[in-house]
């Protein structure tokens, strides 16, 4: 899908996430997006897809490093307990819990008695969270091993994204059949009614955004909110231009 085709699709759409945001402000809802996936699957894109549009003050993106020592000592949840929005507010997860179910899993950094209590003890968690009103929302992002490898091929290969790369990415691609193991053990016990996972395919990273997109904006109840009744009435006298008396800005930069 070429760019312009992208973005207009997006058009319609953009205007439907700001009205999201806007129903969530007047209504106190509280939105929980979570977005998982193979590394170079997308998850980064489809996030600045729908951040982009909506207000940083409302909408907060969610990308945990690895844990502190601390953090190693707390109830596994704990950590990203204090990351949920309060009413009104749009949390997008840039991977999250689920990463005990990963690549923690994967790349040995939890133990199978602990991947095992995760697994055990998430759907609890997620009723928790859904009855307390919050509504949550699970994108898994799929991406088969050819494309996943022509983008860590242009990832090493480009300056400004080179940086995304590490010694554990190497070593992660190695191991995708085990990811797909481990992500199918996750979607049948963590798959639940109250918490469904939605898988998006994101071969084609704009076509997934916009499939995404679509399918989480269909998902919402109805927003039909009244909006502000006002009016941009005329200024008195002509525009006026901004004058500095203390400082000037920087001369245009000419390259």
């Amino acid at each position: 899908m070429k760019k312009k085709e992208f973005e207009k699709a997006m058009e319609p759409l953009s205007v439907r996430l700001a009205e999201m945001a806007y129903w969530a402000k007047a209504t106190g809802q509280r939105i929980v997006i979570l977005f998982e996936g193979r590394d170079t699957a997308g998850k980064g894109g489809a996030i600045n897809t729908i951040a982009d549009v909506l207000n940083p003050r409302q909408c907060k993106v969610v990308a945990l490093s690895k844990p502190s020592e601390a953090e190693q000592g707390q109830w596994y949840f704990q950590r990203y307990v204090e990351h949920l929005p309060t009413k009104g507010e749009i949390a997008l997860f840039d991977r999250s819990w689920y990463n005990r179910a990963g690549v923690e899993r994967v790349m040995g950094f939890a133990t199978p008695e602990q991947v095992d209590t995760f697994l055990e003890q998430t759907p609890v968690f997620e009723k928790m969270l859904t009855d307390d009103g919050i509504l949550l929302l699970k994108y898994w992002l799929c991406c088969d091993q050819d494309e996943q490898e022509q983008r860590f091929a242009e990832r090493f290969d480009d300056p400004l994204k080179r940086y995304k790369l590490s010694p554990m990415d190497a070593e992660a691609r190695t191991r995708y059949d085990e990811y797909t193991k481990a992500r199918e053990h996750m979607l049948k016990a963590t798959h639940t009614k109250h918490a469904p996972w939605t898988l998006v395919d994101f071969n084609s990273q704009k076509q997934g955004r916009l499939t995404l997109v679509a399918d989480l904006l269909d998902r919402l109840p109805e927003m039909k909110i009244p909006k502000p009744d006002f009016e941009l009435t005329p200024l008195n006298g002509e525009p006026s231009k901004e004058s500095f008396s203390v400082l000037k800005p920087l001369p245009d930069y000419e390259g």
